[in-house]
């Protein structure tokens, strides 16, 4: 342990920490821009590059960047200075000085930490006034706007893409007053290899990076005549959206969810969970057959399209390896648009499918030309569980009051295996579970697969099934994804199934979820929520879903069928790893 004093208090901690953390850990709390950290997955951005955070140290001439200092033995700080708190309210006023004043229009309006940070150290004024930067907006993408008239060169979009996803396709362009972060030769986003994963916008602390907005194009679709227009809510975002209305971390707001929806206008509300229950049936028969066959191991999981499109850029040569079903969101809106539209006696084109989603590529997945069969998207409108809040918030829905309603039917009944889709490691265990039924053609009643659970960014475990030992892995973070692809590759790790997901801990930490600026705790109560609202449910296997039963028995036949193939699977694309 390293002691120290700060402000003239004593503290000790660890070698390697930083003056940042070890003010933290006596209720010191020091400013800063450029710094974010997530402890559960062990990453932390520490350039240092905003000095939003510089502090005083005995002995040292020039002030120190608190968030990339390590302590030393007795080194003694001051963090409240004059000298100190001058020279940050400075650097707010170089950083100011070339922003965007739009705050009101701004999509981070209320959620930027350049704005709060403004109002904590008063500055209610511009000091420096003179030239600002000035670049053309990137609306080319589906999912992200890219604003590099807001970029403040904080860098933590670059970690975020480099670092943790290892996309790369993010870094610093220009010089001086010309800097920012932006792609090679600042190429659209939709020209680069980027997989739309929100982890950069996530990371962003001002409005440089922000989703691309649909809520308008919802609100259309709420009114336009002559349109049926449904609904469908992933499992994450019944365990995040209530954070945006004040409830606790990890409250499960599915009803109130649901009557808020309802109080917007729509049609129907369905459940993604229900699709979640297909994509088993259809993910499990594929690894089932590949098990039995000993070829094409191991199958990985297809749910995710951030992770998706990482594989077709950067392993273009393992695209046979995913499983060929489509992922819920789009399962969903496939059988919404073919069995549901024909109960309804109704034209695909005259329903409206709109999905909420914790994930920023999920808008991307929905724009993919696969997904249009005859020119009709399965899915046509995608918001994120922010967006959403900001509807209800419009709307004057108070969310925390509502009395909880249920799901529509036949879309909107799920099993517990289906919730924990939102959860790293959720997939793989759900198809273990009916894995376990079919091969061994009994109730099998010990289904918790806790080896496959957690946050941890690469999990291992053998789990036996039936009888016969299933090496599986667990990955979330393409960072991670690609250590263990790299091992598959060069002969050095040998699974049979793999879970991938491209955020850090899954759909729960996804693009589009309420900002928690770097908060693991909040992460850990949205996945004990998971498990909880999958453990309170009577039916606890995908293949046991009613529902499910009856959309296979009246219209799809059975797993695998032609029919099921035609709307429920897809194929690959390998693109150009640049």
């Amino acid at each position: 342990m390293i002691n120290l004093t700060i402000n003239d208090t004593p503290v000790s901690v660890e070698e390697n920490a930083t003056i940042l953390q070890a003010a933290a850990k006596i209720g010191i709390r020091i400013p800063t821009l450029c710094h974010f950290e997530l402890d559960c997955f062990s990453i932390e951005h520490r350039t240092g590059s905003c000095r939003i955070c510089v502090v005083e140290v005995e002995g040292r001439r020039n002030l120190a960047p608190a968030c990339c200092t390590p302590v030393n033995e007795d080194m003694v700080v001051k963090t409240n200075t004059i000298r100190a708190i001058n020279a940050r309210r400075t650097m707010l006023d170089l950083i100011l000085s070339d922003h965007p004043k739009e705050c009101l229009t701004c999509e981070k309006n209320g959620d930027c930490e350049l704005q709060n940070l403004a109002s904590e150290m008063d500055l209610h004024h511009v000091m420096y006034e003179g030239e600002m930067s000035t670049y053309k907006i990137d609306l080319a993408c589906n999912a992200i706007v890219r604003d590099l008239n807001k970029c403040i060169m904080c860098r933590r979009c670059e970690t975020a893409c480099n670092d943790v996803q290892t996309v790369g396709i993010l870094s610093g362009v220009g010089r001086g007053f010309d800097a920012v972060v932006a792609p090679a030769a600042m190429m659209p986003l939709n020209e680069t290899k980027c997989v739309f994963c929100g982890q950069c916008v996530a990371a962003c602390p001002v409005g440089a990076l922000t989703e691309q907005n649909n809520k308008y194009q919802v609100w259309q679709a709420l009114n336009q005549k002559g349109k049926h227009v449904i609904v469908q809510t992933a499992p994450a975002v019944r365990v995040a959206i209530g954070e945006e209305f004040g409830m606790d971390p990890g409250s499960i707001a599915t009803g109130k969810l649901v009557a808020g929806l309802r109080m917007l206008g729509f049609d129907k509300v369905f459940d993604t969970d229900f699709a979640a229950d297909l994509t088993i049936m259809e993910e499990t028969t594929e690894l089932i057959e590949r098990l039995t066959k000993n070829e094409n191991l191991p199958i990985l999981t297809s749910c995710c399209p951030g992770w998706v499109k990482f594989l077709e850029h950067q392993f273009p040569e393992l695209v046979y390896m995913p499983s060929t079903a489509k992922s819920p969101q789009q399962m969903f809106g496939a059988i919404a648009k073919s069995y549901y539209a024909e109960k309804l006696g109704k034209k695909p084109e005259d329903i409206i499918c709109v999905s909420v989603m914790p994930c920023l590529a999920k808008k991307y997945e929905a724009s993919r030309e696969e997904f249009a069969p005859e020119g009709v998207k399965d899915v046509d409108l995608v918001i994120s569980t922010r967006e959403l809040a900001d509807m209800f918030k419009e709307a004057g829905i108070q969310l925390e009051k509502l009395e909880d309603k249920e799901y529509d039917n036949p879309l909107g009944e799920s099993t517990g295996a289906a919730i924990i889709f939102g959860a790293s490691g959720g997939v793989l265990e759900a198809a273990l579970r009916t894995a376990a039924d079919w091969l061994t053609g009994e109730d099998i009643k010990d289904i918790d697969f806790n080896a496959v659970r957690g946050l941890e960014g690469i999990k291992e475990a053998t789990v036996n099934v039936a009888g016969t030992d299933v090496k599986v892995a667990v990955t979330s973070g393409l960072g991670n994804a690609r250590k263990v692809l790299e091992k598959i590759q060069k002969g050095e790790a040998h699974y049979h199934a793999i879970e991938i997901m491209a955020c850090p801990g899954g759909c729960l930490n996804g693009g589009g979820q309420p900002y928690n600026h770097g908060d693991s705790d909040i992460l850990e109560k949205r996945k004990e929520a998971i498990y909880t609202a999958d453990s309170d449910l009577p039916i606890r296997k995908s293949h046991e879903n009613p529902h499910i039963k009856k959309l296979y028995d009246d219209y799809l036949e059975k797993p695998g069928s032609k029919l099921a193939h035609k709307l429920l699977h897809t194929h690959y694309t390998p693109r150009k790893n640049w």
